[in-house]
This record gives C-alpha cells, sequence and structure tokens, in this order.
C-alpha cells in the first residue's frame, strides 16, 4: 500500500511545487511506483510534469466532487509516473465544498480505491492552510516541509506544525511530519547558514541531511514541462533530488 505524504507549506516560493515534481521523478527513476495530485488550482504541478492540465478526460477537482472515479482523472506521463492533474476549476471545489458533510475526507475516500497499486502518492498542496489543504493532510501519512532558511519561514513553520497538530486531533491520528526540507539554499549567506543550524537543533533527525541548492537549470525545467531530470539530469538540482529520493526511501527501510 502506498505512502500517502502531503508536500505542504502555506509561504508561497518555497520549491514546493518544484519539490513535488523532482520527488516524483526521482522515485520513479528508483522503480517505485508514483502517483502525483496536483492539489493547487494554478496547476503548476501539472504543467511541470508535461500533462495539458485544461484537456483532461477529469481532474482532481472531479474526483473531490463525486461527479467522476479517480481512476478517470489519472494520466500518465513521461517521466514514468502518474499524475491526477488541476486547473483553475479546483477553486470551486472551496465554495462548493463548504456545507457538504465529510468534506474533509472526499481526497482520503477517493485515493483508498488505488493505493495499492502504488509505492508513494504525493499530494502538491496550494500556498494557504484552507479545506484543500486539510484534505490532503487528512488523506495523508505524513507531511514533508519544503522551505527556505529564512526568518519569516521559521515564523510559518511554526503555523503548519499547529495546523498538523490540530488535525491529528481532529480527523487523522496518525498524521505527523515526515521531514523538513531545506529548499534554494545558498551557503554563501549566513543567515542561511544560521537558520538551518536552528531547524537542526529544534528538529533533529526530521531535517533531511539533502539540501537543495539555488539551481539554474532546476527553475528553467518547468517551462519545458519536464522534471529537472528528464531536463538536465547531470545538473546540481538533478543530483540532489536523486539524493532525497533515496533518503526518503532509506528512512521507510528503517
Amino acid at each position: 500500500m502506498a505512502k500517502v505524504l502531503s508536500i505542504t507549506n502555506q509561504k508561497g516560493g518555497v520549491g514546493k511545487t518544484t519539490t513535488a515534481i523532482n520527488m516524483a521523478a526521482s522515485l520513479a527513476c528508483m522503480n517505485q511506483k508514483i502517483l502525483l495530485v496536483d492539489l493547487d488550482p494554478q496547476g503548476n504541478a501539472s504543467a511541470g510534469s508535461g500533462v495539458d492540465r485544461d484537456h483532461q478526460k477529469a481532474t482532481v477537482y472531479e474526483v473531490l466532487m463525486h461527479s467522476a472515479p479517480v481512476t478517470d482523472a489519472i494520466t500518465r506521463t513521461d517521466s514514468g509516473f502518474d499524475v491526477i492533474a488541476s486547473n483553475r476549476e479546483l477553486s470551486g471545489a472551496l465554495i462548493e465544498l463548504v456545507d457538504e458533510e465529510h468534506r474533509e475526507f472526499r481526497l482520503r475516500e477517493a485515493l483508498q480505491t488505488v493505493r495499492d497499486e502504488y509505492d508513494f502518492i504525493l499530494i502538491d498542496c496550494p500556498p494557504s492552510l484552507d479545506l484543500l489543504t486539510v484534505n490532503a493532510l487528512v488523506a495523508s501519512d505524513a507531511v514533508l516541509i519544503p522551505m527556505q532558511c529564512e526568518y519569516f519561514a521559521l515564523e510559518g513553520l511554526t503555523e503548519l506544525v499547529n495546523t498538523v497538530r490540530k488535525i491529528r486531533m481532529a480527523f487523522n491520528p496518525d498524521l505527523n511530519i515526515e521531514g523538513l526540507l531545506r529548499t534554494m539554499f545558498d551557503r554563501r549567506n549566513s543567515l542561511t547558514r544560521e537558520v538551518s543550524s536552528q531547524l537542526e537543533k529544534h528538529f533533529g533527525d526530521k531535517v533531511y541531511h539533502t539540501i537543495i541548492p539555488r539551481n539554474i537549470r532546476l527553475a528553467e525545467a518547468p517551462s519545458y514541462g519536464k522534471p529537472v531530470l528528464k531536463y538536465d539530469k547531470r545538473s546540481k538540482g538533478a543530483r540532489a533530488y536523486l539524493a532525497l529520493a533515496g533518503e526518503v526511501m532509506g528512512r521507510e527501510s528503517i
């Protein structure tokens, strides 16, 4: 049965979607069966994986609204992993689900039907703590938090940890924090090094050893609809995400 990981941070621009796409591709490269769920109405994880988000038989919106089975929304990518796409239509779900019973469990119920077909299901969450993110956290076994090592990131992290605690108490008692991933890392910056040290001090082995550097090839890849492994497999970004995939799998085998 697949392990379900939400990749989330309510702060935008921290490399969340980049991490979702490239973790999916890197794990698939290691012969893992991967499903990437794009739960952000912007649909960037879909586009960055080479999926036409506006011309799908069904998207995550139809899945959440019970108007299509999850199998109708799954698309195979050229990078060896599957995607459930998203587009702007998903924004409507926030309004349409407000008065529905068990609205927090829609995604969990849908993914239950395909969990046995994958090794990992990765959920790319929107940069907010709304009903879509709640659905992701309720559906997940654990949370992976990408973050930049800067002062305001620490404040946001505290809020996110509190949210995880609330979801655990209200809906999903088994939810935990899988790990913290340092992204867009610049070792020349003294504040970056200081915040990184603080993370290691307070979160210990929850902080991944792998660090994702600032890398131009990593930033360019989504505009070509490719994970960085397909765009430039020799780049520092590609090597970093392969290392992260190895670390994630290594934790599963402990």
